[in-house]
């Protein structure tokens, strides 16, 4: 994917776009949760079901061959989980949201709806997301739970590459998120982040840092001793901002910093306390993370 990273010029040849989708479905039968579905158009795979926690819990990775997300490209992924299933998925690593012609006539779009079914558990954990300066992206996620039904879920964006100098000077990040509970609103908020804006220094905006994680539970309550134990989670990043709240079938946690590592590292933290109360296993590092 070379020809994302070097300049590009007015007269670069025009290349296709990518138009993918995934679908999964995944079911309940006896003491175990199958990958009962699985269809696929373009570039999106989950390559095998996979069970390092037993059988009752499917861990599945979420494969976008070409690495990255140009201008143009749009992304569909669905994954329907039934009565009492349990699934976990991520990604191989991070995903890498390119420039787009500086014309502003190509975004790229990446769509993820997840249906819950009653008393079922999913966990959306995609690794981080890095939109290089200049790209035009939008990210919506849906999420809907029937009765009993239970989400974890984290989104980690690092805007620029700060490693190389890089910040987000141009472009744009359109975000979508919304989580419904039978129906009804539980969660909705939008977001839109424009490449040097003051948004990004602003001290109710990003007050200048490059990276930002949201973590969100939703269909349990969560103990006020968890609360606590939430609360007292700390960044190592020095410097770095995090917060926590509850609301009914709700938890909110936030963390601005300039580490994707540490990001992660307080989102983990926070799962070993959250996991436990809301879906009653103790938090398992997908050995993906760590290659």
């Amino acid at each position: 994917m070379r020809r994302y990273d070097a300049p590009m010029h007015p007269a670069d040849p025009i290349t296709p776009c990518w138009q993918a989708s995934l679908d999964l479905g995944f079911e309940r039968r006896g003491e175990s949760t199958l990958l009962a579905r699985r269809e696929h158009r373009g570039p999106l795979r989950v390559q095998k079901a996979l069970y390092p926690e037993g059988p009752r819990l499917c861990h599945a990775i979420v494969l976008h061959p070409p690495a990255g997300i140009a201008g143009g490209d749009r992304l569909q992924i669905g994954i329907e989980l039934g009565t009492e299933a349990q699934a976990l998925l991520t990604t191989p690593g991070a995903g890498k949201w390119y420039r787009s012609p500086a014309d502003g006539r190509l975004w790229a779009e990446q769509a993820v709806s997840l249906k819950v079914g009653a008393g079922a558990t999913a966990e959306w954990l995609p690794q981080e997301s890095i939109v290089f300066d200049g790209a035009q992206a939008s990210m919506r996620t849906t999420v809907d739970l029937e009765p009993g039904a239970r989400f974890i879920g984290v989104e980690t964006l690092c805007l620029g590459r700060r490693a190389s100098g890089e910040t987000f000077e141009r472009g744009s990040l359109h975000l979508a998120t919304d989580i419904r509970m039978a129906g009804k609103p539980l969660w909705r908020e939008r977001g839109a982040i424009e490449g040097g804006s003051p948004l990004l220094h602003s001290p109710i905006g990003l007050a200048g840092f490059s990276v930002c994680s949201t973590v969100l539970v939703a269909g349990r309550e969560i103990a006020p001793e968890t609360l606590r134990a939430c609360r007292a989670v700390t960044a190592s990043e020095a410097g770095a901002r995090c917060g926590v709240s509850a609301m009914p079938q709700l938890f909110v946690g936030r963390y601005l910093g300039h580490s994707t590592q540490a990001a992660r590292a307080w989102f983990v933290a926070l799962w070993q306390h959250l996991r436990p109360s809301v879906i009653g296993r103790e938090a398992a590092v997908p050995r993906i993370w760590n290659t």
